[in-house]
């Protein structure tokens, strides 16, 4: 095991990323941007640039031919990244000779997964300091054997919890995930929106009633105003498309991030 991770795993130092802030008053930030948009480079720097500025995980997304999950904005980013040549070795040993700063998981679809091989993947993302991976069609009822390879890394398996699922499922999902439970706003795809669904709060707050397991919602939040609503609801926020169009569109990135992040301890950027 990489002795930087020796006494505390991935899953923990998740775990810590949102507990530190569990407090009414602020909640974590999980920023997502594209392993490979618009070129490795660059998204490994816009990656630091996150870190730096305020993001207390970072959520890499690995691009994909079929991102059933993602809107417009992520869909548009993976075809160019992989009209780029990405390869997720290349950015795995990238993150090997260089971890970032702040926690990270790598959201990823299966079959890129698949194709590395599980237990070279565990190992080798355990080397480059990752704490886990989110896996969207990843079935819950299919996911032990991913939960203990996981496990034996000391890595996390973030699972997905959504509006409609069932109590039961919220339990199962619940007990399931290390780190923290990502839960989706919406049911529907990924992308920036204006307001927050109605259902949001008593949504949230059921889900904590089945476990104290830090829960990050993410899904349509891109504004200072929708995390100041949910810092008092959530452990963490996700925010992706709104990044992924900063990246873009040009915009300063830190600047971005951190008015963000302002927005998560309750202050004016």
């Amino acid at each position: 095991m990489n002795t930087t991770q020796t006494l505390t795993t991935g899953a923990d130092r998740l775990r810590r990323a949102f507990e530190h802030r569990s407090s009414g008053d602020s909640c974590g930030l999980v920023t997502y941007l594209m392993a490979g948009y618009p070129t490795l480079e660059d998204s490994l720097q816009d990656l630091r640039t996150a870190a730096a500025s305020g993001a207390d995980v970072i959520e890499i997304g690995i691009p994909h031919s079929d991102p059933i999950a993602d809107g417009p904005l992520i869909q548009e980013a993976a075809n160019v990244a992989l009209g780029n040549g990405f390869e997720l070795p290349q950015l795995i040993d990238a993150l090997q000779r260089d971890p970032l700063p702040v926690p990270y998981v790598l959201m990823s679809y299966i079959n890129p997964l698949l194709a590395y091989g599980r237990e070279r993947l565990m190992a080798d993302l355990e080397a480059a300091g990752c704490c886990g991976l989110i896996v969207p069609d990843l079935p819950l009822e299919e996911a032990l054997p991913w939960t203990e390879a996981a496990r034996a890394q000391g890595l996390a398996l973030v699972h997905l919890v959504a509006p409609t699922s069932t109590d039961e499922r919220m339990r199962a999902v619940m007990t399931a995930s290390d780190g923290f439970v990502y839960a989706v706003s919406i049911a529907g795809i990924t992308g920036a929106r204006d307001e927050l669904p109605p259902h949001i709060e008593a949504y949230l707050r059921k889900i904590k009633t089945f476990r104290d397991t830090p829960v990050a919602v993410g899904f349509g939040i891109s504004t200072p105003n929708q995390i100041a609503a949910l810092r008092p609801l959530a452990d963490g926020v996700v925010v992706g498309s709104r990044l992924i169009r900063a990246v873009r569109d040009g915009e300063n990135l830190s600047a971005v991030v951190s008015n963000l992040a302002a927005a998560t301890k309750g202050k004016n950027a």
